[in-house]
């Protein structure tokens, strides 16, 4: 009699066995090394010195067999309490913790120890057993991953996240750093001074190319989290921009930007304006003279083969954001990041708490990236609108930070980027001009002082560059080269000459320099 089969599927016996041994690994044991288990823990008991040998390598879970892992246990619950470590003391550790039958009787202890004649080669033996352990649990999580692969409910990212974290958790936990004798660091000490032997600036972290910023800070510092905060219009992506520049173009420093806000298009388009000097607004409208098309693909030559690399996802999320790090981090070496800008990223799906949590996950979370891949992420970040509604000179200060005052915790350093002449202050307390001067506010310094170091701001450049007391500013460097209009040109100004307009999306009256329309339309 024929037997029933579905149609359009090979149901043959070797095609059914093929299918079971994929699925389930029929016939396969884990990896383990048994043999070598029971060596290590006879050489334990036969030498009492052999447990500071393998301490950092082994852990309990290292083990394969569940009577060799509580008999580990009870050899480190007597190392941790100065007690000799031999056949008998283990026997009686096993015996006061319950857990004797479990490792097999005393029998079986005794047994352990005559397999073995001494503890020469327990190093070698011990990491055989961790490479075990290693491969067992990327079984494991290959497994976790492909059982949640096929659920219709798993997000994607947050799936490729976990697999991410747990091979990262796994290496951390089995590959750690030895301690090296004095000799070894000395050696090593002296190698780095001679290497900044010729250096002069004094640099211990990427340059940010301003010479004052950079006195104070020493270049932006590995697994620091910065945030770099301000109004709209006071240049934060001109800022992080120039930074940008600075460390790639001329340090060849290989660095990342992530733009939530502005398209690679309109980035790489400030960095042109900003490389030949061409007024940003040329560019925009693509009125340029023949002189200035071979200006500018003369002077961007060195910016066309540089380390930056652009990403401008739309609401990128922290899952998606640690992912392209680590790959960047690993195939490019990338030595910065830089967030535009932090509130427009959007944080765990699964949170379900208000937006003020939702960014404090997000700035932990940058701090993570900065520690794990040991580079500093430098995020943009709003400020309130209190700062406009305060008297006096508008400065921000800290309890401006909009959102979340997690910012502030989890910062290694803030700053605030500031510039006077936009609220029509045209003089410092010292008399000197403000007009094109930008002001970096370090508000908070966790391996630092607090400064304010003054920069020169082109706006038309969409650049900032050190402030030269041989470089005087001109009138039309301010925004775009545009001038403001007369008073009696009958739009309305505010208290500092800007012109006010008003916001379609948020009906409130905002001051924008130039003619802008919104903060859309804004150059900064």
């Amino acid at each position: 009699m024929a037997e029933n089969k579905p149609a359009g599927k090979d149901w043959s016996p070797s095609r059914r066995g093929n299918s079971l041994k994929q699925n389930i690994g029929v016939g396969k044991l884990p990896p383990q090394a048994p043999e070598l288990e029971e060596a290590v823990l006879g050489a334990l008991m036969l030498e009492k010195d052999a447990l500071t040998t393998v301490v950092d390598i082994l852990s309990p879970d290292s083990f394969y067999k569940d009577s060799h892992k509580v008999i580990y246990q009870a050899i480190l619950d007597l190392f941790n309490g100065s007690e000799p470590i031999d056949l008998l003391t283990v026997t009686n550790q096993l015996r006061k913790n319950g857990k004797l039958e479990i490792a097999g009787g005393a029998y079986h202890i005794t047994e352990l120890t005559s397999k073995v004649s001494s503890a020469a080669n327990i190093e070698y033996h011990a990491r055989i057993i961790t490479e075990q352990a290693m491969k067992r649990d990327m079984i494991r999580i290959s497994s976790d991953i492909q059982k949640e692969a096929y659920e219709e409910t798993t997000d994607v990212f947050e799936l490729l996240d976990k697999m991410e974290s747990s091979l990262f958790e796994i290496s951390e936990r089995n590959i750690r750093k030895n301690y090296s004798d004095m000799r070894s660091i000395m050696r090593l000490a002296i190698t780095e001074l001679e290497g900044k032997k010729g250096q002069k600036d004094g640099l211990t972290g990427v340059p940010s190319g301003f010479t004052a910023l950079d006195r104070v800070t020493s270049g932006w510092q590995k697994s620091d989290l910065v945030i770099i905060a301000a109004r709209p219009a006071m240049g934060k992506t001109a800022f992080v921009l120039s930074t940008l520049r600075n460390a790639a173009v001329d340090h060849n420093r290989p660095v990342a930007i992530f733009s939530l806000e502005m398209s690679s298009v309109q980035l790489v388009n400030r960095l042109i304006s900003s490389e030949a000097e061409l007024d940003s607004e040329k560019i925009k409208k693509g009125n340029l003279a023949d002189y200035e098309w071979e200006q500018l693909i003369h002077k961007t030559s060195k910016l066309s083969s540089a380390p930056l690399f652009v990403d401008d996802t739309p609401a990128l999320s922290i899952l998606e954001l640690r992912a392209k790090c680590r790959r960047l981090k690993a195939q490019s070496d990338i030595q910065m990041i830089v967030v535009d800008y932090l509130q427009l990223m959007s944080g765990d799906s699964k949170g379900g708490g208000n937006r003020e949590q939702e960014i404090a996950s997000i700035s932990r979370a940058l701090k993570m990236i900065a520690k794990e891949l040991e580079v500093p992420v430098i995020a943009l970040s709003q400020l309130s609108r209190s700062v406009e509604t305060r008297g006096g000179d508008k400065r921000p200060q800290l309890s401006d930070l909009r959102e979340s005052g997690a910012i502030e915790q989890d910062a290694d350093m803030v700053m605030f980027l500031y510039r006077p002449e936009y609220y029509g202050i045209t003089e410092d307390e010292e008399g000197n001009t403000t007009a094109g001067v930008g002001e970096v506010i370090i508000a908070k310094h966790r391996n630092g002082s607090l400064e304010n170091v003054k920069l020169r701001f082109i706006g038309k450049y969409t650049k900032f560059c050190d402030l030269e007391l041989n470089a005087p500013y001109q009138p039309q460097d301010a925004m775009y080269g545009h001038k403001f209009p007369s008073a009696s040109s009958g739009q309305g100004f505010d208290d500092g000459g800007m012109i006010r307009h008003q916001s379609k999306a948020n009906n409130n009256d905002e001051p924008f320099p130039g003619g802008f329309g919104s903060k859309d339309d804004a150059p900064f």
